[in-house]
C-alpha cells in the first residue's frame, strides 16, 4: 500500500497546477485510512480528470515562433534552455531587444503554460493590454482566449487562457485568496528595474514560495542595470543579458537658460515648444514623443502645441486614464506626422510606432512620504541617468534619432545614476497592514531584494496603531481586516470604514 501512496504522490506532478492542492488534501484522506476504497477512488477519479484536462490544454496551445528580427531570437535557444533546468532566470533586456513580447512565447516552447498558466506582470495597466494584445496578434489568436488580460475594473480573461498579462497589483491581490498562486506554472515579472512597492513585494513573496513549489518557473526582466542584485537574491540565478534593436541616436542638450534677452526666464513649456520648432524645422521624417510628468503637463503642453498649428501634423495625449479607443490612436498611427505627449509609461514596456525624434524634459511625479506631515506627497523631480536614457532609448528603434534634452549637460551628469526604489521613499504602513493581513509575519524579517529603512518602518506601525487597525501587540484588529479588504492607502481606508459605521458612506465616496 505505501507502493501505490508513493506512485500518486508522484502522479501529482502531472495534473494541472490549480487541483494540485485538493489532489494534496484528497492523498492524505487516503492515507490516514489506507484500507478505504472510497478515499482511494476518489482521489484516482479526481487525478484522471486533472491530468486529461492538462493534456487537452497542451495540445491547444499554439506553436510559439520568434520574431527573428529581434535581438532576443538570438538567444532564443539558450533562455529556453535555462528556463527547462532552472526554477529562476533573470534576463536583462535592453530597450527594444523584444523581451516583453517575445518571452511568454520562449516559455511555451519550453512546455510551460500547459499545467497552468504563464503569468506576465506589467507596471501599467496600459502596458498589460497593449502586450496582450500584440502577442495574441503574433500567435494568431483572438484576445481574450488562449492571451488574456486583467487590471482593475477589466478582467478579458478565460478558462482557456493561456498566457495572461496583468498589472502587479492584480497578482498580488491574487495572493490573499490563493497563497500558493496555483493557476500558474510560471511567472514573469516584467521590467524590475522599476522597483515599485508592489514588485519589491513581489519578488520578497516568490522567494517564500519558490521553495514550496518546485514545479513554479519564475523569469524576472529587468534594463540592463542591477540584474546582480536579483540574481543574487534568488541564490545565484543565471543571467542573460540580450541586446537591444537600436540605431545611433544623437543627444542635443536645449537648456532652459538660452542666451540673450531670455535667458533663465523660459518655463519647461516654452522650452519644448521652442524644441518641437525646431524638430518641425528640420523638415525629417518619423514622429515625436515627447515625456511630462502628468495629465495636467500634458494638457496645457497639448493646448500650446495646437495653437502652432504645425502643417499636417497631429498632437496625441498618451496616458493610463485614457479611454482604450484613444490609447489606440497612438499605436495605430495614419498619415499625418505625430507629436505624442506622454506620462513615463512609455518609458518601459510601451514603443509607439515611427518614433524618430524624443524630447525630455528630465521631470517626472515621484511619490515621497513625509513622515513630517504623515503624508505621501507626489512631486515633480528631475528623473535619474538610467529613466533619461530609456527615454532617449525610444526613438532609436526604427531609424537614426534625435533626443532633445531640455537641460543642460552639466545638469545631467550631476543626476544619480538610477531611481531610488519606491520602498526607500514611500509610507510602509500599506506594506505592513497587507503583510499581516496575508499573514507573512513581520515586516523585519520579510526577504526584501533590499530591507527598508528602520525609521520607515517603525512609523508605519505607528501609522496603523493610530489610525487602529492594530493592537498593542501589533496584531490586526477587526478595523484593520476590514481595512486590509480595500485597494486603497490605510488612512483612506480607515475614513471609509469610519464613514460606514456612521451611515454616511455615500457622502464619504
Amino acid at each position: 500500500m505505501n507502493g501505490a501512496l508513493k506512485q500518486a504522490q508522484a502522479a501529482i506532478e502531472s495534473a494541472s497546477t490549480r487541483d494540485r492542492g485538493r489532489l494534496l488534501g484528497l492523498l492524505g484522506r487516503w492515507r490516514r485510512a489506507p484500507t478505504d476504497a472510497a478515499a482511494r477512488t476518489a482521489f484516482e477519479t479526481r487525478l484522471q480528470a486533472s491530468v486529461r484536462q492538462r493534456e487537452t490544454r497542451a495540445a491547444q496551445l499554439p506553436r510559439a515562433e520568434v520574431d527573428p528580427a529581434l535581438p532576443i531570437a538570438g538567444k532564443a535557444e539558450a533562455i529556453i534552455a535555462l528556463i527547462r533546468a532552472h526554477q529562476v532566470v533573470v534576463v536583462a533586456g535592453e530597450t527594444g531587444s523584444g523581451k516583453t513580447t517575445q518571452l511568454p512565447k520562449l516559455c511555451l516552447a519550453a512546455g510551460r503554460g500547459a499545467a497552468g498558466m504563464i503569468g506576465c506582470t506589467q507596471p501599467r495597466r496600459i502596458a498589460a493590454r497593449t502586450v496582450a494584445k500584440r502577442v495574441a496578434e503574433e500567435l494568431q489568436v483572438p484576445s481574450g482566449g488562449l492571451v488574456g488580460y486583467q487590471v482593475r475594473f477589466n478582467d478579458n480573461v478565460s478558462d482557456a487562457t493561456a498566457i495572461k498579462f496583468m498589472t502587479d497589483g492584480i497578482l498580488l491581490a491574487e495572493i490573499a485568496s490563493d497563497r500558493w498562486l496555483s493557476a500558474y506554472d510560471t511567472i514573469i515579472i516584467d521590467e524590475a528595474h522599476e522597483r515599485s512597492l508592489n514588485i519589491d513585494f513581489l519578488l520578497g513573496y516568490l522567494k517564500k514560495l519558490l521553495g514550496r513549489r518546485p514545479d513554479l518557473k519564475l523569469i524576472v526582466t529587468s534594463a540592463t542595470i542591477d540584474t546582480a542584485r536579483f540574481a543574487e537574491h534568488f541564490g545565484g540565478a543565471p543571467v542573460v543579458d540580450v541586446e537591444g534593436r537600436g540605431y545611433p541616436v544623437e543627444v542635443r542638450y536645449r537648456p532652459l537658460e538660452g542666451d540673450g534677452d531670455d535667458a533663465g526666464e523660459r518655463s519647461v513649456l516654452d522650452g519644448i515648444v521652442s524644441v518641437c520648432d525646431e524638430i518641425i524645422q528640420l523638415r525629417g521624417t518619423g514622429d515625436t514623443l515627447i515625456f511630462l510628468p502628468g495629465e495636467r503637463e500634458i494638457r496645457d503642453a497639448h493646448q500650446a502645441l495646437e495653437r502652432r498649428k504645425y502643417r499636417h501634423t497631429e498632437v496625441l495625449p498618451l496616458y493610463a486614464r485614457l479611454s482604450a479607443k484613444d490609447q489606440d490612436r497612438v499605436f495605430n498611427p495614419g498619415p499625418q506626422r505625430r507629436i505624442v505627449l506622454a506620462t513615463n509609461v512609455a518609458e518601459t514596456s510601451l514603443t509607439v510606432p515611427r518614433i524618430h525624434y524624443v524630447v525630455d524634459p528630465g521631470l517626472a511625479r515621484v511619490k515621497r512620504y513625509s513622515p513630517r506631515q504623515k503624508l505621501d506627497r507626489l512631486h515633480i523631480e528631475p528623473v535619474s541617468q538610467a529613466s533619461s536614457d530609456q527615454r532617449k532609448g525610444r526613438c532609436g528603434r526604427i531609424a537614426p534619432g534625435t533626443c532633445f534634452r531640455v537641460f543642460s549637460e552639466a545638469d545631467f551628469e550631476s543626476r544619480p545614476a538610477y531611481t531610488d526604489p519606491e520602498i526607500r521613499r514611500a509610507s510602509l504602513a500599506g506594506v505592513i497592514l497587507r503583510m499581516l493581513s496575508l499573514g507573512l509575519g513581520e515586516i523585519e524579517s520579510f526577504p526584501f531584494v533590499e530591507p527598508p529603512d528602520p525609521r520607515a518602518i517603525a512609523d508605519g506601525w505607528q501609522q496603523l496603531a493610530e489610525l487602529g487597525a492594530v493592537d498593542a501587540q501589533r496584531r490586526l484588529t477587526a478595523t484593520g481586516r476590514t481595512m486590509a479588504k480595500l485597494p486603497v492607502d490605510p488612512k483612506l481606508a480607515r475614513m471609509l470604514v469610519a464613514a460606514r459605521d456612521h451611515g454616511v458612506l455615500p457622502e464619504m465616496l
